[in-house]
Formats: C-alpha cells, structure tokens, sequence
C-alpha cells in the first residue's frame, strides 16, 4: 500500500474526523470560557483568592466521602454518553475538513488559472541553415 493510500484510508476514517471535531469543539468553548472568566475575574478577584486556597482541603474530603458511590452511578450511563459524543465529533469533523478541503480546492483552482502562461508570438526568424559535413585534411604520411 503507498503512502498515499496510507494518508486517504486514515483522512477518510471516522476516529480522524472524531478528532477535528474534538479540536473545533475545543477552540469554540476556550474562547467562551476565556470571554466569560475575564468578566467575571475582574468583579471576583478576592473570591478566586480563597477558594483556591481552601479547593485541596474539599476536594480530599469530597473525594473520601463520595467518590465509590458516584463511581458506580456514572458508570452505567458513561459509555452511551461517550459514543453519542463520538458520533458527535466525527460529525463536526467531517463538516469542517470538507469546509477546509473545499476551500483548499477553490485556492488551487485559482492558483492554477492564474499560473496559465501566455500564449508566445512566433517571431520571423529565417530558417536555420544546415551544416555542411567538412571535409577531412588529408594527413601526411
């Protein structure tokens, strides 16, 4: 199998556009994230202080107390909710590399007309002459 075929049997698999996905998903909710922490760390800059400082402590006691029962009730509904959001992703990524592939073909297209080179005008030159054999010195013997 070549190289090539190598790169389209994974571009064209479902985990590679589950990934894109996932990385589109990513960018969307850090930008939403970083709008919203930026307005609401310059109203809340003491609070964050303190909770950060007592965050170790409720977690530990959150996790000892807590944790086993949950684990066990989550566990049930985890691998439905993983392959939906799967699916999801592959979805997603498949728009967006046909988006990027259709633009990237549109770009080529362009490029491709505008690199068509110019139809050259045939000069009147006048014919090239032939060479005529030269004949051999005679050696002296």
């Amino acid at each position: 199998m070549t190289l090539t075929d190598q790169i389209k049997k994974i571009t064209e698999s479902k985990p590679f556009y589950a990934v894109a996905g996932a990385g589109g998903y990513t960018v969307d909710n850090l930008r939403t994230l970083r709008n919203r922490l930026s307005k609401q760390l310059g109203t809340r800059r003491g609070e964050v202080r303190e909770t950060t400082k007592e965050l170790p402590g409720k977690a530990r006691e959150t996790v000892a107390k807590s944790l086993p029962g949950r684990v066990r009730e989550y566990a049930g509904t985890t691998a439905t909710r993983a392959s939906r959001l799967y699916d999801d992703l592959a979805v997603r990524g498949r728009k967006m590399v046909s988006s990027v592939s259709h633009e990237a073909a549109q770009e080529l297209e362009e490029v491709s007309e505008t690199a068509k080179p110019e139809p050259v005008a045939k000069e009147n030159k006048p014919p090239a002459r032939k060479a005529t054999p030269r004949a051999k010195k005679p050696t002296k013997a």
